[in-house]
């Protein structure tokens, strides 16, 4: 049913994982509308009652596929944002059954925002966590204008947007990105009892608490999700984005002149 999806049921908890490994589960169109799919059909599911989101091999997600989103063919960075991030964090926050992520390898750009959204976040040890949308001129999307400094706070998520620092998984948890550090090992046995254990409570009562948390935490997000939009389409239009992005696809330092 699902081409860039392993999905399992185990008990009361559904087990998404992003399964582009190759391209360390870069998001492209196919990916991002069956996750949004899956998580419509958790919603639904009354026998779902907690989910288990992570990543195949190495990574947990890598963001976007540049390929994408500079295909003429392609969706372009309008509807990548409107029909792709956007949807996929709003479904995270409002499905009224708890998320958890568990981030086992680099999460990047949109990759590093999709984590941010969950109810309760386990990293691994060597897990990174990269702001990465500097590097190719574009703006933070994916939500992380709203949760990344709720979270950790002005200062530091400015630097990490603006300076797109490389962040451990420790830093992370001392920052209060995540809930728990664990092992590589271990990481998949502990996020899954996570998942159990939130499964095996009052569900109901928890998807209350999120709403209460989402009035709080996540205060206007839709509108903030819109705002990264029209952000992100002027900083697609900028000769930086397109040095940044020939750069990176040639494996060279970009030359930016600010325009």
């Amino acid at each position: 049913m699902y081409k860039y999806l392993n999905v399992s049921t185990h008990g009361t908890t559904l087990r998404l994982a992003l399964n582009r490994p190759d391209v360390y589960n870069a998001f492209h169109r196919g990916m991002a509308l069956e996750l949004q799919q899956a998580l419509a059909e958790a919603d639904r599911n009354h026998e779902v009652r907690a989910v288990l989101l992570t990543g195949e091999g190495k990574a947990f997600c890598s963001g976007q596929d540049l390929s994408e989103a500079i295909d003429p063919q392609g969706p372009g960075l309008d509807r990548i944002l409107s029909e792709h991030y956007n949807p996929l964090v709003l479904k995270i926050r409002t499905l009224r059954k708890p998320v958890v992520v568990a981030v086992n390898g680099v999460a990047a750009g949109a990759g590093a925002n999709l984590a941010l959204a969950g109810d309760v976040v386990l990293a691994a040890q060597s897990a990174k966590f990269i702001q990465a949308f500097s590097k190719i001129g574009l703006i933070p999307d994916t939500g992380g204008t709203l949760t990344l400094p709720r979270l950790a706070g002005f200062a530091k998520a400015s630097a990490w947007m603006m300076m797109a620092d490389s962040v451990s998984a420790e830093e992370a948890e001392r920052h209060g990105l995540v809930y728990r550090v664990v092992a590589d090992d271990t990481l998949a046995d502990e996020a899954m009892a996570v998942a159990q254990k939130l499964a095996a409570m009052p569900t109901e009562a928890l998807a209350l608490t999120k709403e209460a948390l989402n009035a709080t935490v996540f205060h206007g997000f839709a509108e903030q999700l819109e705002l990264e939009r029209a952000l992100q389409n002027r900083a697609g239009a900028t000769a930086d984005f397109a040095e940044g992005v020939a750069a990176f696809l040639e494996k060279r330092q970009p030359q930016f002149r600010g325009q």
